[in-house]
């Protein structure tokens, strides 16, 4: 995944990576980045063996942040890539499982305004979500812009469709809120189940305050029209929460159109550095009881069948990351997976005073981690493969482990050393049509399957 990995002291590697795609034909689509500074490329590599079918370089431009952001592409359902590149543009090559393919750049503002003024155009936009595409092929992300960018643009979400024709709407106009520089950073933006609906979070500028605040928002997806929006808070203070440009929280439709989106606290003491997973109804009119863990974690759906043990109502479940952070507030160490029913609620482990959803399941982390007092390892995945068939999970831990969580004995039941442990932002894992799992440890993409 990254062949100038960006190691600090300590050993830690504090960087986010895009996640891989897979095609029809399962061609495994890596992005990958080959500098210290950057410059980035898609691999597209032959799952059966993992030999090397064509590269794709993109002369994309990283925004600015404290962690490094991630790199994300995308593929339609045509078997075409979507890939970032300088300027707010996109690649897009078509035959994805050819050695050999057409490649086009669109800018969403228009390719003739980037030519005439390109070193403008770079330097100043940079787009700074995962790319999320609908059955039409239609491409949704956001962008920051620097002060003084072409074409009056500023930071926002943009809508290309197939055909090139584009939208763009800046957060500040569609919050309401002079204050919203952007879309939040490495925040996928995420479709009802009929497409008509966007869901984009928005956030204020780092550079003028650490403690960044946002919306979530509802759009029209064939316009981009505001239908809805409520503010982020903090729901043990009511206080507007943090959404930091260091997550990779992403909004979360479940089966029932009620949305997720994890937050930061106010204060990373009071719940632990932990964050919370919001709750919504479809139309964002109703905050429904929040999830315990929200920080940097796009939560996974789990069909309640899959879990032999749930007697509650809810016709799905959620797999989130439950660390607890050793030496943050109260945290302890015990750093957990967790399995949570949406529909129903407990006291919050940490703040009793909050009602959070019901635990169906927990596990804690199996290795002992030295730098910690009676803690353990923390889990270093950001949304996990959930094996319905198989009644599990795969999930990614800093011992350099891929898990298999049974929902059935609630224990490991199969485990895979990837390498000896490294302390790590943390990464999404995903699967293939022929069953091999892929997980990122240590800076590498790991094709795991019997």
């Amino acid at each position: 995944m990254d062949l100038a990995p960006p190691y600090r002291a300590g050993g830690f590697l504090l960087i986010h990576y895009g996640t891989p795609v897979i095609s029809g034909g399962n061609t495994v689509l890596v992005p990958v980045k080959t500098t210290s500074v950057g410059d980035f490329e898609v691999q597209a590599r032959k799952a059966s063996d993992g030999s090397l079918l064509w590269t794709l370089k993109s002369d994309y431009l990283l925004p600015a942040s404290s962690w490094t952001p991630s790199w994300n592409i995308g593929l339609d359902i045509k078997g075409r890539l979507f890939a970032p590149a300088a300027g707010g543009r996109l690649l897009i090559r078509d035959g994805v499982d050819s050695a050999s393919g057409t490649v086009q750049t669109l800018a969403f503002y228009g390719n003739a305004a980037f030519e005439a003024d390109s070193a403008n155009y770079r330097d100043k936009l940079r787009i700074n979500t995962p790319l999320t595409l609908d059955g039409q092929g239609t491409a949704f992300f956001g962008f920051t812009a620097k002060a003084g960018a072409p074409g009056g643009l500023r930071g926002g979400i943009v809508r290309l469709a197939a055909d090139g024709q584009a939208l763009w709407k800046s957060a500040a106009e569609l919050s309401g809120d002079a204050a919203m520089f952007q879309t939040a950073m490495n925040a996928a933006p995420a479709l009802s189940l009929d497409e008509k609906t966007l869901y984009i979070a928005v956030n204020s500028d780092p550079a003028i305050s650490s403690m960044q605040t946002g919306y979530l928002l509802a759009l029209d997806a064939a316009t981009l029209a505001l239908k809805a929006k409520q503010r982020l808070i903090n729901p043990a203070t009511d206080l507007p929460a943090r959404l930091s440009d260091s997550a990779t929280a992403s909004p979360t439709v479940g089966p029932d159109g009620d949305v997720f989106y994890g937050v930061l606290e106010n204060t990373r003491t009071d719940h632990n550095g932990r964050g919370w997973l919001l709750h919504f109804n479809a139309d964002l009119s109703q905050l429904k009881t929040p999830g315990s863990f929200g920080w940097d974690d796009t939560p996974s759906i789990v069909p309640a069948g899959a879990v032999p043990s749930y007697a509650g109502a809810s016709s799905y479940l959620l797999l989130v990351k439950y660390n607890n952070y050793y030496g943050i507030g109260s945290g302890d160490g015990q750093n957990k997976m967790a399995v949570l029913d949406p529909q129903a609620g407990q006291a919050d482990p940490i703040n009793p005073a909050v009602t959070v959803m019901k635990e169906v399941l927990t596990i804690v982390g199996p290795t002992a981690d030295a730098t910690t007092p009676g803690g353990v390892r923390e889990w270093c995945v950001n949304t996990a493969v959930i094996d319905v068939k198989g009644q599990s999970a795969l999930v990614n831990n800093e011992d350099g482990v891929l898990y298999r969580w049974d929902f059935v004995s609630n224990r490991f039941s199969e485990s895979v050393k990837l390498n000896a442990g490294i302390g790590q932002a943390y990464t999404p894992t995903v699967a293939g049509p022929d069953g091999l799992v892929y997980s990122i440890n240590g800076a590498q993409l790991h094709a795991v399957g019997r």
